[in-house]
């Protein structure tokens, strides 16, 4: 069994521990608050510009225009979303298990990280890392997102990628958040996307349909990477509010069983004392 000295010191030091994941819940806790409110304001708006962009490309008829065919390059731009830091669970790790869960070539995969954990992760994988964005993660805002779109879609059209990809954790709510991987580029039409009466009108395009969607093809991608920046914040929020939550509890559990060794250990040192101070008395009379 442990000394007293031994079981004291440990239990002084998760107490510490403690101290600090409980700090940590709180500051994660106000920061969800915050990033929830954020992602319940924006995600009607990126929702619907989906929806929309769905419903007119699938009234458009067959439209040859390069954002709607993959190119001839095998490589996949996939823009990763994670965190720059740890201590959110498997909030970072179950994103990267999105990619190499995949049956892609890793030679074929062209990273774009926005978060650092998720380059590394990748990195020590194998993966190339076009273009490291970490900094973004820190207050996440549509101009940084249209930067960083822009890049894509520029390998994109030039050819040296022929899909493009989006990983990121989607916040359903403050417990429940899914890592998910959705398909930017070449946009797929939904046939079923429109289901009213006036589905089998086709839509028009003014002045014409090439530079339409090269207007609006770009900031429909770049919406959905903004939509998913949100997301992914109120979404690491919430993991590390869960993990620190469950960390705490975990230390209170260990403090409660060193307190009962220590008391355990304690009484038999005591007893122990007794036993001898009894036997050197008998001893002496």
């Amino acid at each position: 069994m442990a000394s007293m000295r031994d079981i004291k010191r440990r239990k002084q030091s998760i107490s510490s521990t403690q101290q600090i994941t409980k700090a940590m819940k709180l500051v994660s806790t106000v920061k969800l608050q915050k990033a929830k409110t954020r992602a319940e304001q924006t995600d009607p708006y990126f929702n619907y510009m989906y929806k929309t962009v769905k419903s007119m490309l699938a009234r458009s008829g067959n439209i040859d225009h390069p954002y709607l065919t993959a190119g001839e390059s095998t490589k996949k731009a996939v823009v990763v979303i994670t965190s720059n830091r740890g201590l959110a669970g498997g909030y970072n790790s179950n994103i990267v298990k999105l990619i190499t869960g995949t049956d892609w070539n890793v030679d074929d995969v062209e990273i774009y990280a926005v978060g650092g954990k998720g380059a590394e992760g990748l990195e020590r994988r194998g993966y190339h890392i076009a273009e490291n964005a970490s900094h973004i993660m820190e207050n996440p805002t549509y101009p940084d997102a249209a930067a960083l779109c822009n890049k894509v879609l520029e390998a994109f059209t030039s050819g040296e990628v022929g899909e493009i990809y989006l990983a990121y954790t989607h916040f359903k709510n403050t417990v429940s958040h899914e890592p998910q991987m959705i398909k930017l580029l070449p946009v797929e039409i939904d046939a079923d996307a429109d289901d009213a009466e006036d589905s089998n009108i086709l839509m028009n395009y003014e002045p014409n349909e090439e530079e339409a969607l090269n207007t609006i093809i770009p900031k429909y991608v770049t919406s959905l990477f903004y939509g998913a920046l949100v997301e992914a914040v109120a979404s690491e929020n919430g993991a590390r509010m869960q993990a620190m939550d469950s960390a705490t509890s975990n230390a209170e559990d260990m403090i409660s069983d060193l307190t009962l060794k220590y008391n355990r250990a304690r009484q038999g040192s005591i007893t122990q004392e007794l036993t001898e101070i009894i036997a050197g008395a008998n001893a002496i009379s």
